[in-house]
Protein backbone atom coordinates (compact mmCIF):
# COMPACT_ATOMS: atom_id res chain seq x y z
CA UNK A 1 0.00 0.00 0.00
CA UNK A 2 1.10 3.38 -0.96
CA UNK A 3 1.97 6.00 1.48
CA UNK A 4 -0.46 8.67 1.66
CA UNK A 5 1.56 12.06 3.14
CA UNK A 6 -0.27 14.68 5.01
CA UNK A 7 0.47 18.28 3.42
CA UNK A 8 -0.99 21.21 3.20
CA UNK A 9 -2.23 22.69 0.13
CA UNK A 10 -4.35 24.75 -2.05
CA UNK A 11 -7.54 23.14 -2.02
CA UNK A 12 -10.25 21.57 -4.09
CA UNK A 13 -13.35 23.72 -3.87
CA UNK A 14 -16.98 22.35 -4.22
CA UNK A 15 -15.49 18.92 -4.53
CA UNK A 16 -18.62 16.43 -6.02
CA UNK A 17 -16.49 13.53 -4.78
CA UNK A 18 -18.61 11.17 -2.00
CA UNK A 19 -18.25 12.24 1.37
CA UNK A 20 -15.78 9.59 2.17
CA UNK A 21 -13.67 9.41 -0.09
CA UNK A 22 -13.39 13.38 -0.18
CA UNK A 23 -12.64 13.35 3.43
CA UNK A 24 -9.75 11.25 2.89
CA UNK A 25 -8.39 12.90 -0.13
CA UNK A 26 -8.52 16.24 1.26
CA UNK A 27 -5.86 15.11 3.93
CA UNK A 28 -3.58 13.75 1.81
CA UNK A 29 -1.06 13.98 -1.08
CA UNK A 30 0.24 11.50 -2.95
CA UNK A 31 3.52 10.41 -4.78
CA UNK A 32 2.22 9.21 -7.92
CA UNK A 33 -1.77 8.46 -9.34
CA UNK A 34 -3.36 6.46 -6.88
CA UNK A 35 -6.81 5.50 -6.66
CA UNK A 36 -8.92 5.60 -3.37
CA UNK A 37 -11.79 3.32 -2.89
CA UNK A 38 -14.57 3.49 -0.96
CA UNK A 39 -15.31 -0.44 0.22
CA UNK A 40 -18.28 0.59 2.19
CA UNK A 41 -19.97 2.02 -0.66
CA UNK A 42 -18.90 -1.29 -2.95
CA UNK A 43 -21.55 -2.98 -0.19
CA UNK A 44 -23.96 -0.34 -0.55
CA UNK A 45 -24.00 -0.29 -4.09
CA UNK A 46 -24.61 -4.35 -3.98
CA UNK A 47 -27.34 -3.90 -1.54
CA UNK A 48 -29.38 -1.47 -3.57
CA UNK A 49 -29.16 -3.50 -6.76
CA UNK A 50 -29.67 -6.80 -4.92
CA UNK A 51 -32.53 -5.00 -3.98
CA UNK A 52 -34.05 -4.09 -7.31
CA UNK A 53 -32.78 -7.42 -8.94
CA UNK A 54 -34.84 -9.41 -6.13
CA UNK A 55 -34.01 -13.46 -6.48
CA UNK A 56 -31.46 -12.44 -9.58
CA UNK A 57 -28.65 -13.83 -8.57
CA UNK A 58 -25.60 -11.52 -8.45
CA UNK A 59 -22.49 -12.88 -10.65
CA UNK A 60 -19.60 -9.68 -9.66
CA UNK A 61 -17.36 -9.15 -12.61
CA UNK A 62 -14.49 -9.67 -11.47
CA UNK A 63 -12.49 -8.05 -13.78
CA UNK A 64 -13.92 -4.67 -13.11
CA UNK A 65 -11.57 -4.30 -10.41
CA UNK A 66 -10.28 -7.94 -8.44
CA UNK A 67 -9.07 -6.07 -5.76
CA UNK A 68 -8.89 -8.10 -2.67
CA UNK A 69 -11.08 -5.74 -0.21
CA UNK A 70 -13.40 -5.58 -3.09
CA UNK A 71 -13.96 -9.42 -3.47
CA UNK A 72 -14.25 -9.47 0.24
CA UNK A 73 -16.56 -6.94 1.04
CA UNK A 74 -18.90 -8.78 -2.02
CA UNK A 75 -18.80 -12.11 0.06
CA UNK A 76 -19.74 -10.59 3.12
CA UNK A 77 -22.94 -9.80 1.47
CA UNK A 78 -23.70 -12.62 0.09
CA UNK A 79 -22.08 -11.78 -4.35
CA UNK A 80 -20.66 -15.06 -6.14
CA UNK A 81 -18.55 -14.30 -9.25
CA UNK A 82 -18.38 -14.15 -12.80
CA UNK A 83 -14.57 -15.15 -13.39
CA UNK A 84 -12.90 -14.89 -16.67
CA UNK A 85 -9.60 -17.04 -16.20
CA UNK A 86 -7.81 -19.13 -13.41
CA UNK A 87 -6.00 -16.19 -12.00
CA UNK A 88 -9.80 -14.74 -11.52
CA UNK A 89 -11.16 -17.73 -10.19
CA UNK A 90 -7.88 -18.31 -7.57
CA UNK A 91 -8.10 -14.42 -6.27
CA UNK A 92 -12.20 -15.21 -5.62
CA UNK A 93 -11.36 -18.45 -3.23
CA UNK A 94 -8.79 -16.65 -1.77
CA UNK A 95 -11.10 -13.97 -0.46
CA UNK A 96 -13.68 -16.88 0.40
CA UNK A 97 -15.99 -17.27 -2.33
CA UNK A 98 -17.42 -20.91 -2.62
CA UNK A 99 -16.68 -23.00 -6.23
CA UNK A 100 -20.17 -23.09 -6.78
CA UNK A 101 -20.40 -19.55 -6.60
CA UNK A 102 -18.28 -19.26 -9.62
CA UNK A 103 -18.90 -19.21 -13.02
CA UNK A 104 -15.97 -19.22 -16.28
CA UNK A 105 -17.39 -16.84 -17.93
CA UNK A 106 -14.82 -16.37 -20.23
CA UNK A 107 -16.17 -18.23 -23.86
CA UNK A 108 -12.11 -18.74 -24.48
CA UNK A 109 -9.94 -20.91 -22.21
CA UNK A 110 -6.95 -22.59 -22.21
CA UNK A 111 -7.34 -26.41 -21.84
CA UNK A 112 -5.04 -26.60 -18.69
CA UNK A 113 -7.32 -23.51 -17.15
CA UNK A 114 -10.43 -25.41 -17.56
CA UNK A 115 -9.16 -28.64 -16.37
CA UNK A 116 -7.57 -26.80 -12.96
CA UNK A 117 -11.03 -25.09 -12.59
CA UNK A 118 -12.93 -28.41 -12.57
CA UNK A 119 -10.37 -30.00 -10.43
CA UNK A 120 -11.08 -26.78 -8.15
CA UNK A 121 -14.74 -27.56 -7.78
CA UNK A 122 -16.15 -25.14 -11.27
CA UNK A 123 -19.18 -26.76 -12.59
CA UNK A 124 -20.34 -24.09 -14.56
CA UNK A 125 -18.45 -22.21 -18.24
CA UNK A 126 -19.20 -20.30 -21.11
CA UNK A 127 -19.10 -21.27 -24.82
CA UNK A 128 -19.52 -19.69 -28.02
CA UNK A 129 -17.95 -21.98 -30.10
CA UNK A 130 -17.86 -26.03 -31.16
CA UNK A 131 -14.02 -25.44 -30.34
CA UNK A 132 -14.49 -23.88 -26.85
CA UNK A 133 -17.26 -26.89 -26.21
CA UNK A 134 -14.83 -29.76 -27.14
CA UNK A 135 -12.46 -28.68 -24.94
CA UNK A 136 -14.60 -28.33 -21.93
CA UNK A 137 -15.83 -32.01 -22.88
CA UNK A 138 -11.74 -33.17 -22.79
CA UNK A 139 -11.36 -31.55 -19.64
CA UNK A 140 -14.47 -30.51 -17.50
CA UNK A 141 -16.49 -33.93 -18.99
CA UNK A 142 -20.67 -33.39 -17.95
CA UNK A 143 -20.35 -30.15 -16.69
CA UNK A 144 -22.75 -27.21 -17.17
CA UNK A 145 -22.60 -24.82 -20.23
CA UNK A 146 -24.33 -21.45 -21.07
CA UNK A 147 -24.06 -20.12 -24.72
CA UNK A 148 -23.43 -16.84 -25.77
CA UNK A 149 -25.69 -14.96 -27.74
CA UNK A 150 -24.06 -12.00 -29.93
CA UNK A 151 -25.73 -9.07 -29.13
CA UNK A 152 -26.05 -6.62 -31.98
CA UNK A 153 -28.88 -3.94 -30.78
CA UNK A 154 -26.72 -2.64 -28.02
CA UNK A 155 -27.40 0.92 -27.03
CA UNK A 156 -24.54 1.25 -24.62
CA UNK A 157 -21.79 3.39 -24.26
CA UNK A 158 -19.26 0.50 -24.83
CA UNK A 159 -20.73 -2.15 -26.77
CA UNK A 160 -19.45 -5.65 -26.73
CA UNK A 161 -21.01 -6.75 -29.85
CA UNK A 162 -17.82 -7.86 -31.59
CA UNK A 163 -15.87 -10.75 -30.04
CA UNK A 164 -18.18 -12.35 -28.27
CA UNK A 165 -21.40 -14.95 -28.85
CA UNK A 166 -23.09 -16.35 -32.12
CA UNK A 167 -26.43 -15.38 -33.63
CA UNK A 168 -29.70 -16.81 -32.85
CA UNK A 169 -29.19 -19.85 -34.97
CA UNK A 170 -25.93 -20.76 -33.65
CA UNK A 171 -26.89 -20.67 -30.50
CA UNK A 172 -29.48 -23.89 -31.06
CA UNK A 173 -26.62 -25.45 -33.02
CA UNK A 174 -23.91 -25.51 -30.04
CA UNK A 175 -26.69 -26.94 -27.44
CA UNK A 176 -27.26 -29.79 -29.64
CA UNK A 177 -23.48 -30.64 -29.91
CA UNK A 178 -22.80 -29.69 -25.89
CA UNK A 179 -25.22 -32.61 -25.46
CA UNK A 180 -23.14 -34.51 -28.18
CA UNK A 181 -20.19 -34.12 -26.25
CA UNK A 182 -21.79 -35.06 -22.82
CA UNK A 183 -21.95 -31.76 -21.27
CA UNK A 184 -25.06 -30.15 -20.07
CA UNK A 185 -26.48 -27.38 -21.81
CA UNK A 186 -28.31 -25.29 -19.64
CA UNK A 187 -28.66 -21.73 -20.48
CA UNK A 188 -28.22 -18.63 -22.51
CA UNK A 189 -25.87 -15.71 -21.78
CA UNK A 190 -25.90 -12.57 -23.41
CA UNK A 191 -24.10 -8.88 -22.74
CA UNK A 192 -26.45 -5.56 -23.44
CA UNK A 193 -22.93 -3.52 -23.27
CA UNK A 194 -21.14 -1.65 -20.37
CA UNK A 195 -22.59 1.33 -19.33
CA UNK A 196 -26.35 0.80 -20.83
CA UNK A 197 -27.57 4.15 -19.07
CA UNK A 198 -31.29 3.30 -19.44
CA UNK A 199 -33.01 0.18 -18.32
CA UNK A 200 -34.94 0.60 -21.01
CA UNK A 201 -32.22 0.05 -23.23
CA UNK A 202 -32.18 -3.90 -22.51
CA UNK A 203 -35.96 -4.19 -24.35
CA UNK A 204 -34.90 -5.14 -27.58
CA UNK A 205 -32.16 -7.48 -26.34
CA UNK A 206 -34.16 -8.94 -24.00
CA UNK A 207 -36.76 -9.82 -26.92
CA UNK A 208 -34.19 -11.31 -29.36
CA UNK A 209 -32.70 -13.72 -25.98
CA UNK A 210 -36.30 -15.01 -25.31
CA UNK A 211 -37.53 -16.07 -28.66
CA UNK A 212 -34.00 -18.13 -28.69
CA UNK A 213 -34.55 -19.08 -25.35
CA UNK A 214 -38.10 -20.48 -26.20
CA UNK A 215 -37.14 -21.95 -29.51
CA UNK A 216 -34.51 -24.06 -27.40
CA UNK A 217 -37.48 -25.26 -25.14
CA UNK A 218 -39.42 -26.26 -27.63
CA UNK A 219 -36.17 -28.53 -29.20
CA UNK A 220 -36.37 -30.25 -26.21
CA UNK A 221 -33.44 -28.33 -23.93
CA UNK A 222 -34.04 -28.38 -20.64
CA UNK A 223 -32.79 -25.02 -19.99
CA UNK A 224 -32.62 -23.74 -15.91
CA UNK A 225 -30.03 -20.80 -16.15
CA UNK A 226 -30.41 -17.24 -17.68
CA UNK A 227 -27.49 -14.92 -18.04
CA UNK A 228 -28.09 -11.39 -18.58
CA UNK A 229 -24.54 -10.39 -17.79
CA UNK A 230 -23.47 -6.85 -17.15
CA UNK A 231 -24.46 -3.53 -18.37
CA UNK A 232 -25.48 -1.92 -15.60
CA UNK A 233 -23.92 1.95 -15.23
CA UNK A 234 -22.37 4.24 -13.12
CA UNK A 235 -22.94 7.87 -13.03
CA UNK A 236 -20.16 9.86 -15.59
CA UNK A 237 -22.17 13.38 -15.73
CA UNK A 238 -25.05 11.93 -18.09
CA UNK A 239 -28.32 11.06 -16.04
CA UNK A 240 -28.60 7.38 -14.83
CA UNK A 241 -31.37 5.59 -13.19
CA UNK A 242 -30.76 4.50 -9.61
CA UNK A 243 -29.45 1.20 -9.02
CA UNK A 244 -32.41 -0.64 -7.10
CA UNK A 245 -35.01 1.22 -9.82
CA UNK A 246 -32.60 -0.21 -12.51
CA UNK A 247 -32.40 -3.20 -11.60
CA UNK A 248 -36.15 -3.75 -10.49
CA UNK A 249 -37.01 -2.51 -14.51
CA UNK A 250 -34.85 -5.00 -16.00
CA UNK A 251 -35.95 -8.09 -13.85
CA UNK A 252 -39.53 -6.85 -14.68
CA UNK A 253 -38.89 -7.81 -18.08
CA UNK A 254 -37.04 -10.60 -17.66
CA UNK A 255 -40.37 -12.40 -15.86
CA UNK A 256 -42.60 -10.59 -18.56
CA UNK A 257 -40.58 -12.14 -21.51
CA UNK A 258 -39.13 -15.27 -20.17
CA UNK A 259 -41.65 -16.27 -17.50
CA UNK A 260 -40.31 -18.54 -15.15
CA UNK A 261 -36.38 -19.64 -15.19
CA UNK A 262 -35.15 -21.80 -12.04
CA UNK A 263 -31.13 -19.19 -11.88
CA UNK A 264 -31.56 -16.08 -13.34
CA UNK A 265 -27.49 -14.68 -13.08
CA UNK A 266 -26.43 -11.11 -13.52
CA UNK A 267 -22.97 -10.05 -13.89
CA UNK A 268 -22.43 -6.33 -13.21
CA UNK A 269 -19.04 -4.77 -12.63
CA UNK A 270 -18.95 -1.42 -13.48
CA UNK A 271 -22.59 -0.84 -11.45
CA UNK A 272 -21.01 -1.93 -8.24
CA UNK A 273 -17.96 -0.68 -7.86
CA UNK A 274 -17.97 2.37 -10.49
CA UNK A 275 -18.66 5.18 -8.43
CA UNK A 276 -16.70 3.69 -5.15
CA UNK A 277 -13.39 4.95 -6.47
CA UNK A 278 -11.75 8.41 -7.04
CA UNK A 279 -8.12 8.90 -9.02
CA UNK A 280 -5.97 11.76 -7.24
CA UNK A 281 -3.65 13.00 -10.07
CA UNK A 282 -1.45 15.68 -11.12
CA UNK A 283 -1.02 18.43 -13.99
CA UNK A 284 2.59 17.63 -15.70
CA UNK A 285 2.25 20.39 -18.46
CA UNK A 286 -0.33 23.42 -19.81
CA UNK A 287 0.19 24.44 -23.10
CA UNK A 288 -0.53 25.53 -27.19
CA UNK A 289 1.26 23.29 -29.55
CA UNK A 290 0.40 26.75 -31.93
CA UNK A 291 -0.46 30.34 -30.84
CA UNK A 292 -3.62 30.44 -32.94
CA UNK A 293 -4.55 27.25 -31.14
CA UNK A 294 -8.31 27.08 -29.03
CA UNK A 295 -7.59 24.21 -27.03
CA UNK A 296 -4.75 23.87 -24.16
CA UNK A 297 -3.16 20.57 -24.06
CA UNK A 298 -3.13 19.56 -20.57
CA UNK A 299 -0.71 16.73 -19.61
CA UNK A 300 -1.63 14.49 -16.44
CA UNK A 301 0.42 11.93 -14.78
CA UNK A 302 -1.96 9.23 -15.76
CA UNK A 303 -2.77 7.76 -18.76
CA UNK A 304 -4.21 5.55 -21.58
CA UNK A 305 -1.98 3.11 -20.33
CA UNK A 306 -1.94 3.69 -16.97
CA UNK A 307 -5.48 3.47 -15.86
CA UNK A 308 -7.48 5.47 -18.03
CA UNK A 309 -7.75 2.81 -20.89
CA UNK A 310 -11.97 3.72 -21.63
CA UNK A 311 -11.23 6.98 -22.65
CA UNK A 312 -10.41 5.21 -26.17
CA UNK A 313 -12.69 6.74 -28.16
CA UNK A 314 -13.70 8.54 -25.65
CA UNK A 315 -16.28 6.14 -25.02
CA UNK A 316 -16.33 6.76 -20.88
CA UNK A 317 -16.33 10.40 -20.18
CA UNK A 318 -14.91 11.04 -16.81
CA UNK A 319 -15.46 14.02 -14.09
CA UNK A 320 -12.42 16.12 -13.50
CA UNK A 321 -11.90 18.37 -11.18
CA UNK A 322 -8.67 20.45 -10.14
CA UNK A 323 -7.53 22.66 -7.38
CA UNK A 324 -7.86 25.60 -10.19
CA UNK A 325 -11.50 25.19 -10.32
CA UNK A 326 -14.24 28.54 -9.62
CA UNK A 327 -12.36 30.48 -12.28
CA UNK A 328 -13.35 30.65 -16.18
CA UNK A 329 -12.99 27.79 -18.28
CA UNK A 330 -11.80 27.02 -21.56
CA UNK A 331 -11.51 23.85 -23.88
CA UNK A 332 -8.60 21.49 -22.86
CA UNK A 333 -7.46 18.44 -24.42
CA UNK A 334 -5.99 16.16 -22.45
CA UNK A 335 -3.20 13.69 -23.11
CA UNK A 336 -1.35 11.15 -20.61
CA UNK A 337 2.27 11.12 -19.49
CA UNK A 338 4.12 8.54 -21.69
CA UNK A 339 6.06 8.62 -25.44
CA UNK A 340 3.28 6.95 -27.54
CA UNK A 341 1.26 9.54 -29.51
CA UNK A 342 -1.63 7.00 -28.90
CA UNK A 343 -1.93 8.39 -25.27
CA UNK A 344 -4.37 10.97 -25.88
CA UNK A 345 -7.72 11.29 -23.59
CA UNK A 346 -9.94 13.68 -25.13
CA UNK A 347 -9.23 14.71 -28.38
CA UNK A 348 -12.73 14.61 -30.30
CA UNK A 349 -14.44 16.68 -27.81
CA UNK A 350 -12.10 18.68 -25.57
CA UNK A 351 -12.91 19.05 -21.95
CA UNK A 352 -13.54 22.22 -20.44
CA UNK A 353 -10.97 22.85 -17.54
CA UNK A 354 -9.86 26.20 -15.57
CA UNK A 355 -8.14 29.27 -17.95
CA UNK A 356 -5.90 29.45 -14.56
CA UNK A 357 -4.74 25.48 -14.44
CA UNK A 358 -0.96 25.17 -14.29
CA UNK A 359 1.91 22.50 -13.63
CA UNK A 360 1.59 20.92 -10.38
CA UNK A 361 -1.77 21.33 -9.67
CA UNK A 362 -3.84 18.62 -8.39
CA UNK A 363 -7.05 16.76 -10.44
CA UNK A 364 -9.44 14.05 -8.95
CA UNK A 365 -11.08 11.83 -11.66
CA UNK A 366 -14.23 10.98 -10.17
CA UNK A 367 -15.96 7.41 -10.49
CA UNK A 368 -12.70 5.18 -11.03
CA UNK A 369 -13.27 2.45 -9.45
CA UNK A 370 -14.09 0.23 -12.35
CA UNK A 371 -11.35 -0.68 -15.44
CA UNK A 372 -8.85 0.99 -14.20
CA UNK A 373 -6.36 -0.69 -11.88
CA UNK A 374 -7.09 -3.87 -14.40
CA UNK A 375 -5.90 -1.95 -17.60
CA UNK A 376 -3.13 -0.30 -15.93
CA UNK A 377 0.56 -1.08 -17.26
CA UNK A 378 3.30 -2.57 -15.56
CA UNK A 379 5.71 0.27 -15.90
CA UNK A 380 5.26 1.14 -19.52
CA UNK A 381 7.75 4.31 -20.19
CA UNK A 382 8.97 3.44 -16.22
CA UNK A 383 6.14 4.83 -15.04
CA UNK A 384 4.55 2.58 -12.34
CA UNK A 385 1.46 0.92 -12.21
CA UNK A 386 -1.46 3.11 -10.72
CA UNK A 387 -1.36 2.72 -6.82
CA UNK A 388 -4.35 1.77 -4.95
CA UNK A 389 -5.67 2.92 -0.79
CA UNK A 390 -8.79 0.71 0.14
CA UNK A 391 -10.86 2.64 3.27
Amino acid sequence: MPAAIAAARRPFTNSAAPERLRAFLDSATFARPTLVLDIEKVAENYRALKAGLGKTHIHYAVKANPERAVLEALVAEGSRFDAASRQEIALCRAAGAQPQDISFGNTVKKPLDIAWAFAEGIDLFAADSAEELEKIAAHAPGTRVYIRFLVENSEADWPLSRKFGVPAEGVLELMDVAVVLGLRPVGISFHVGSQTRRAAMWRRVLEDVAKIWHAAVRKGHDLSLLNIGGGFPTYYGDPVEDPENYGRSVRGMVGELFGHVDYVMAEPGRGLVGNTGVIAAEVLLVARKRPSDIARWVTLDIGKFSGLAETMDEAIRYQIETTADGGEMGPCILAGPSCDSADVLYEKRPMQLPVALKAGDQVRILATGAYTTTYASIGFNGFPPLDVICI
